[in-house]
């Protein structure tokens, strides 16, 4: 896969107050994306559109099964991303940004 992903996107991706939500979730392992559409209210197309960027570069993987979606984090790759010094500042900035969203 082409690592040309662009970082401050992963990153917006990963601390949308959503998403971070549907990741918190992955944390346990693969869920089927028709239960994440229920404990989120948001159909399972809307689930998969905001986590597409995520799948698109792999941090997260979606599967199909008997005609139903899972989706399930790439905890190495999402550690990793988050373990670069760069990147971590990155995080520090967009929950910086989400604060001032939130006051």
């Amino acid at each position: 896969m082409d690592e040309s992903f662009d970082r401050e996107k992963i990153i917006d991706c990963m601390f949308d107050p959503i998403t971070s939500e549907i990741l918190a979730k992955l944390e346990d392992g693969k869920k089927e994306c028709s239960v994440l559409s229920q404990e989120f209210s948001m159909s399972e197309s809307d689930i998969l559109q905001r986590l597409d960027y995520l799948i698109e570069y792999e941090f997260i993987f979606k599967t199909s099964e008997n005609q139903k979606y899972f989706v399930s984090a790439n905890n190495e790759k999402l550690s990793s991303l988050l373990e670069n010094n760069d990147t971590f500042d990155g995080a520090i900035n967009g929950l910086e940004k989400m604060d001032s969203y939130l006051n």
